[in-house]
């Protein structure tokens, strides 16, 4: 049996953008990061302690969207001043300038070749690029409300895009068409992407939530609502068996959509880089747990992130502007890895304006723990049961033991994978009421902080009045 998944751990905290930041984008070598920010720049950052960051300056406007091509040669950036730059993250800071859309543009993206690049545009249009001739191909006219994003399938057979219209779109990239069309929710669409395996998608919305759909079926396989605002933008891990989302809630979560359930959220937020150990655990643990919950009771549901059939893999059937100005920072300001204001979920946070600690997580560390290691006894007996009842079904033909008892014990498995999901869902909850609590606390910290300068200001006025 593999042990319990690792804490996500925080690794490198960056500054240097002077505003808000809109996307980021790792090198596919991953030792360079891309930031976007509202603050016109964008910042090309070395992973390496101690190593320089490029700031490239060219767009007149937010950086709204930034991603490295597949080579990670190149640096698409698109901007609120209607222009997508294609960079070199070099010293020279060369670039091209692409421009077609007449408002500005909220993502980009490249092909899986890196052949071409799709925008998405408040203009109510998608349009592809080529990045060899670095021209304008073709658009994709359809939506009837800004565009928040586009992205290419793994294979740059399809298209998906979002917008402000509610909508979720397919487009087939050969007789530029729409071919689907998903119209599920409340809100706008801020984000969307093909999983590894360019069989499902997912889409995210200013209604707080996150939806999986299979598009060989157009069947909703999951859908979660646990962020308390926005979700803008969102990642599948390269396995296909994790997803982490950010919201305007100042979270990040990661979801496990093996189990269907939410696993962890982590608290910032500047620019962060935080460490999983989520690729040492083998396929065999996953077809396990996959195999698992297969086999629980399908009555089975609960509110707040209802489990629903986990994705299962299947096999894949214009002008120019040279050198603009380019600043390079000194060494980059790299914080260290301390656990900070709910870094974690399971750390203790100190309230602002307050001198002592205040143990936000304290008890409920405890509680998961105790669920945590509650649910480790559950499995560990689950899977004894399991290597009893093969071993049982060997056994009875020789030995002759009723089939009622290898009954009685496969009931007994299927009743700990109940009480295993149950605590999961517990674990959800607590998170969900830890992040309340942290609001509550937070609030409070502002009203205790607001009656001591009202405080402070009473006494000015009454050593005045005292001294005239």
């Amino acid at each position: 049996m593999s042990s319990a998944l690792p804490d996500p751990a925080l690794e490198q905290h960056y500054k240097g953008h002077k505003d808000v930041i809109l996307s980021t984008d790792f090198n596919p070598n991953n030792r360079q990061l891309a930031t976007g920010s509202a603050d016109t720049f964008l910042m090309v950052w070395n992973l390496k302690p101690k190593a320089r960051a490029y700031r490239f300056v060219g767009h007149n406007d937010a950086v709204s969207s930034v991603q490295f091509s597949p080579s990670g040669n190149l640096v698409a950036s698109a901007s609120l001043d209607r222009t997508i730059r294609l960079w070199t993250p070099s010293i020279k800071g060369e670039s091209t300038v692409f421009r077609a859309h007449t408002a500005a543009v909220r993502s980009v993206n490249f092909s899986k070749d890196g052949q071409q690049l799709v925008t998405a545009s408040d203009d109510k249009s998608v349009k592809v690029w080529s990045v060899y001739s670095r021209r304008f191909l073709y658009s994709l006219i359809g939506h009837t409300n800004w565009v928040r994003c586009a992205r290419f399938s793994p294979d740059s057979r399809l298209i998906i895009s979002c917008g402000d219209d509610k909508s979720v779109r397919i487009w087939d990239t050969l007789n530029k068409q729409c071919v689907n069309k998903f119209m599920d929710n409340k809100d706008s669409a801020t984000f969307v992407d093909f999983n590894i395996n360019g069989t499902c998608i997912a889409s995210s919305g200013v209604d707080k939530t996150l939806k999986i759909w299979d598009i060989r079926t157009n069947k909703l396989l999951q859908h979660y609502q646990v962020h308390r605002a926005s979700v803008n933008c969102f990642s599948f891990h390269p396995s296909d068996n994790y997803l982490i989302s950010a919201s305007s809630d100042k979270t990040l979560k990661i979801f496990d959509l093996l189990e269907g359930r939410l696993i962890y959220t982590l608290h910032g937020h500047k620019v962060f880089l935080w460490k999983s150990n989520f690729d040492t655990f083998s396929s065999k643990d996953f077809i396990q747990a996959q195999s698992r919950r297969e086999n629980a009771n399908p009555s089975l549901n609960f509110p707040e992130s209802r489990p629903r059939p986990a994705l299962i893999p299947l096999p894949k059937s214009s002008s120019t502007e040279i050198n603009p100005s380019i600043r390079m920072l000194g060494n980059q300001n790299l914080d260290s890895p301390s656990r900070g204001i709910g870094q974690s979920l399971f750390s203790k946070e100190r309230v602002p304006g307050e001198e002592g600690s205040v143990p936000v997580a304290g008890e409920w560390q405890r509680g998961v723990q105790v669920l945590r290691s509650s649910r480790e006894r559950l499995q560990e007996d689950e899977e004894e049961c399991d290597r009893s009842t093969e071993s049982s079904s060997q056994e009875e033909r020789s030995r002759g033991i009723p089939t009622s008892l290898v009954s009685t014990m496969e009931t007994i498995v299927k009743q700990l994978e109940v009480l295993t999901q149950t605590i999961s869902v517990l674990e959800q909850r607590l998170t969900l009421t830890e992040d309340q609590l942290m609001e509550c606390l937070e609030n409070q910290a502002k009203i205790v902080l607001q009656v001591r300068q009202a405080g402070e200001k009473e006494g000015a006025t009454g050593s005045s009045s005292s001294s005239q």
